[in-house]
């Protein structure tokens, strides 16, 4: 049998538009077992980071900045950043909290999953690959989940519960500020030279795409399973290379 190590993905982006369905991809790959998940998706043992609870954090400092009479330090009172560099502060934050898993856990057999949307208003994933600390672009993959803007739109605001502004799988955008930053974006302008890889500071990154117009993510059925199969097999045949 192969060691779990190298049949895995040590990184894996997992990059899309908002709602496009990759908390939904993150949530059923941890509800697997670890040897289905590696033999199936090449998934070891799971490690998420995600710059949405950093983002919101800021949020909710400024609110409470906001209640207390005090300047907002990140956000202006109708929720955009101050500062567009902020976006590329979360790429760098990110950056940091692998460094100290690097430096405090294990991570043999483990895949560590990298999620964030980009959209071409601040900066794409054009300035989010520019900032990305080069640790995390040694042994990477990336997969995009592609949906169209109306699809974006359509489930953001379904699955948008205000009650839990702060969860992973039910949090949203208002359809105004969703259009203004994500109604664009550059990732088919980044891959149009090559359909396999990136150039990412120095590093040949494969890449694969699960198309999601037809909002497999919801279902979790078994085209579902298949689709998300090959794309991820076909994401390894370029990786283990």
């Amino acid at each position: 049998m192969i060691a779990m190590s190298t049949n895995i993905f040590k990184k894996l982006f997992l990059l899309a538009r908002p709602a496009a369905g990759k908390s939904e991809i993150m949530k059923y790959l941890a509800s697997l077992p670890l040897q289905e998940r590696i033999s199936r998706y090449h998934i070891g043992k799971l490690v998420h980071i995600d710059d949405f609870p950093m983002l919101w954090s800021w949020f909710e400092d400024d609110d409470l900045l906001d209640a207390m009479g005090k300047p907002r330090l990140h956000t202006d009172a109708e929720g955009y950043f101050k500062y567009p560099y902020l976006w590329d502060l979360l790429i760098r934050r990110i950056g940091l909290e692998y460094k100290k898993l690097l430096r405090d856990v294990d991570l043999v057999d483990t895949t560590v999953i990298i999620e964030f949307s980009r959209g071409t208003e601040h900066g794409g994933y054009r300035s989010a690959f520019q900032n990305l600390d080069p640790s995390l672009l040694e042994e990477a993959a990336i997969l995009y989940v592609d949906v169209s803007w109306e699809e974006s739109l359509r489930k953001n605001r379904r699955r948008f519960n205000p009650e839990k502004p702060d969860s992973l799988l039910e949090h949203g955008i208002p359809d105004e500020k969703l259009k203004h930053m994500y109604f664009e974006t550059d990732w088919h302008e980044l891959t149009r030279r090559s359909p396999h890889h990136l150039e990412i500071a120095e590093n040949k990154v494969p890449y694969a795409v699960f198309e999601n117009d037809d909002d497999l993510t919801s279902k979790l059925d078994r085209q579902f399973e298949e689709r998300l199969q090959n794309r991820l097999d076909t994401l390894w045949s370029l990786y283990k290379v």
